[in-house]
């Protein structure tokens, strides 16, 4: 008999076309709230799936405690899953690591144009009839500095984007080869700082560092919430100390509409929106994919989470 999959991510391209040769699936990525481990391994039970393919579900508890084959993560990393128990219990963990780096890399870039050109402004403004040309001049990117913090997949995506545009990069990442600079010198010397940090690394920009950026600079973060403090950005930028800022991310990826974020026009502001292309969903797919072959087949995974995994 095939084995049985509980698909809850989207998955698309010929990769899964193949897989779904190989594998009976039960195929259910409508969006949702992420699945409580305790309901995710009722539907495993339910469907008979041997094999889980998730994108932010809680992988952990009883989850871990059906027999399974194999879990794929639908993210870069797979922070939604217990590794330590799933690694201990013989399950390998598969995930695609820098699915959405191009993605992001695209938004950061019409973020920061869309802040710096005021582009949702504008558009109001024709919009409602309101036009006013001249408030809306605007220094160009050419000639500038961009400061990364973090440089992994998406920081790499990003840095030759803003090369292309001419401006000078400087890198924020005590884990990367390029990492010249400390993160004092970065904030005051970038007119853009952009985050692309994992979650992990924790809180890096508080009202410290806000203070310490030049006069003016636009602050971007597309990564995770948690890495700046938003009172103090707010203070920031109602002090006009900040040019600007544009952010994808925010805590349970929500943000009250009468938030002072919300009306300043110097802010942009969007919905998790970074990785929400097809392309995404194709990178994760053919890497997944894979790799749920190549163990089926008795081969070792070439995007394993577990550390140190032997299966």
């Amino acid at each position: 008999m095939k084995p049985r999959a509980l698909v809850l991510a989207p998955m698309r391209g010929p990769e899964w076309d193949r897989l779904r040769k190989l594998i009976d699936v039960h195929y259910d990525p409508a969006e949702h709230s992420p699945h409580q481990a305790a309901d995710l391994a009722r539907q495993l039970v339910d469907t008979g799936a041997r094999i889980l393919i998730t994108e932010s579900d809680e992988v952990a508890g009883p989850v871990l405690d059906l027999p399974l084959l194999v879990v794929g993560c639908a993210r870069g990393d797979a922070g939604n899953v217990d590794l330590g128990t799933a690694t201990d219990r013989g399950i390998p963990v598969v995930c695609a690591p820098g699915r959405d780096a191009d993605a992001v890399a695209e938004l950061t870039l019409a973020l920061i144009l869309a802040v710096t050109r005021r582009v949702a402004v504008g558009d109001r403004e024709i919009r409602y009839g309101t036009v006013s040309y001249r408030r809306h001049r605007a220094w160009e990117l050419a000639g500038r500095t961009v400061g990364l913090i973090g440089y992994g997949a998406v920081g790499h995506a990003v840095a030759w984007r803003m090369r292309g545009l001419g401006m000078r990069v400087m890198v924020y990442d005590p884990e990367a080869a390029e990492n010249r600079y400390g993160l004092d010198v970065l904030l005051a010397q970038a007119d853009v700082v952009s985050v692309h940090a994992s979650a992990s690394a924790g809180p890096l920009i508080g009202a410290v560092e806000f203070a310490a950026m030049r006069a003016g600079a636009i602050f971007v973060n597309t990564s995770d919430a948690a890495l700046h403090d938003m009172d103090a950005l707010v203070g920031a930028l109602r002090a006009g100390h900040l040019g600007g800022a544009a952010l994808d991310r925010f805590a349970g990826d929500w943000l009250d509409p009468s938030h002072p974020l919300a009306d300043m026009d110097n802010v942009v502001l969007t919905p998790h929106l970074g990785s929400g292309t097809y392309d995404t969903e194709i990178n994760h797919t053919r890497m997944i994919c894979e790799d749920i072959v190549r163990i089926l087949g008795g081969e070792g995974p070439l995007h394993c989470a577990n550390p140190g995994f032997r299966r």
